[in-house]
């Protein structure tokens, strides 16, 4: 890799904070800087100092071109995936810009980077090498080439790419590259586990059809947004009733929630005549894994309604993996009854939950902006009548 001149780098340090798009309009002024490569370099820097921030103060990292920034792994996802899998060898066949394949192979003797691309190759090269991960070997190769011949390891792991042709996104096995569902004997011949991430958009149930040897998944959000689907495959016979690890990364922690289908579908759910003292809403990994009776029957809770996925309790759940708030009031879509009860409120954090009108509309009948204290959620109860129900964060103390 072309190293970089001290111009060069002197100008990404004295820019980080600039707005790379205006940078490029004042190449004349700098000649002696490769404007190009530095506009490039502060971008990745710009978006690694949130999504990477390890790295973001080693200057000596090289950052590819934006796309495979926003493609790659956030380091705190990337740092889970490497709490999963703990072994002697891993070989990453889809290494991208190298951030899972980094954290990762970290606890591992050896590792192995493949990437077809080869600008990609000569900057994970690089960052390996800042990073002191010696360990870790590059291979410039296509991953089903490299698959087929490659010797056994322990870990696989594979992020197969989730865009067509077109440039869209894909949301079935069958449309990402390479297909893990044609490779799955393959991967399991090379590897004693393998670890597949796909699209959080993917279908859990589809996916678990599809794939024969899947031994857990996990639904990985950040920040309440969901991020990832990993599933962990074992050359062993799965068992029947796979586990779903819900898991939402916080700046502080994570919130952790498991279950199994049969679990789920044997789940006994109460359901709330009307919204009691709180109000809970689960997660992004819980909703997108579908566990609405199961988080109910284990935090003891009542269900709004079967389609809201909102509930409700008279007693403070403070450990329930979503957010908690206090209910001060509820009322129905009445016009006039809502602008009583909102009695001069200008402002409030709208969110819609089984319910026949969007944010938008009720933001245009009610007049009300974005923000403030006050929290609504238009929603269901379980005689289908039609509600809004005001909310604040709690008062009561966590211990």
């Amino acid at each position: 890799m072309e190293q970089l001149t001290s111009a060069t780098i002197d100008f990404i340090e004295s820019h980080l904070n600039n707005t790379p798009s205006s940078l490029a309009l004042q190449a004349a002024k700098y000649p002696e800087v490769d404007m190009k490569t530095a506009i490039v370099q502060i971008a990745g820097r710009q978006v690694a100092k949130h999504k990477i921030p390890s790295w973001y103060s080693i200057k000596e990292i090289r950052y590819p071109l934006h796309l495979s920034m926003e493609q790659c792994s956030g380091e705190n996802t990337a740092r889970y995936k490497a709490s999963l899998a703990v072994g002697s060898s891993l070989t990453d066949l889809t290494g991208g810009f190298g951030v899972d394949c980094s954290f990762m192979a970290q606890d591992f003797k050896e590792a192995h980077y493949v990437e077809r691309q080869e600008a990609l190759c000569e900057i994970a090269e690089n960052n390996f090498r800042v990073l002191g991960e010696n360990q870790i070997h590059v291979h410039h190769a296509d991953s089903v080439e490299y698959l087929q011949q490659m010797k056994p390891v322990e870990w696989i792991f594979i992020d197969p790419a989730r865009r067509d042709s077109k440039g869209g996104k894909t949301v079935v096995i069958a449309d990402c590259e390479p297909d893990v569902a044609q490779l799955e004997r393959l991967l399991l011949e090379k590897a004693s586990k393998v670890m597949i991430k796909l699209s959080p958009m993917l279908d859990l149930s589809l996916a678990l059809n599809t794939l024969n040897h899947v031994h857990e998944a996990h639904i990985i959000s950040s920040g309440n947004e969901c991020k990832e689907l990993l599933l962990i495959l074992k050359r062993e016979k799965p068992v029947d009733d796979i586990p779903v690890y819900c898991i939402n990364l916080l700046p502080d922690g994570m919130e952790k929630f498991v279950f199994t289908r049969s679990e789920e579908q044997n789940a006994i759910c109460q359901y709330a005549a009307t919204p009691l003292k709180y109000l809970y809403e689960p997660n992004a990994s819980i909703m997108k894994a579908g566990a609405f009776r199961s988080i109910a029957q284990k935090y003891r809770l009542d269900k709004l309604h079967i389609n809201s996925h909102l509930y409700t309790s008279d007693t403070y759940c403070a450990d329930f993996p979503g957010r908690i708030f206090e209910v001060t009031d509820y009322c129905g879509f009445n016009k006039k009854e809502l602008k009583t009860k909102l009695g001069g409120q200008t402002k409030a954090n709208i969110a819609v939950r089984n319910f026949p009108a969007s944010v938008a509309e009720i933001r245009k009948r009610t007049k009300l902006t974005e923000g403030g204290d006050l929290y609504l959620f238009a929603t269901t109860l379980a005689d289908d009548s039609k509600v809004m129900i005001f909310c604040r964060k709690p008062t009561v103390q966590v211990s």
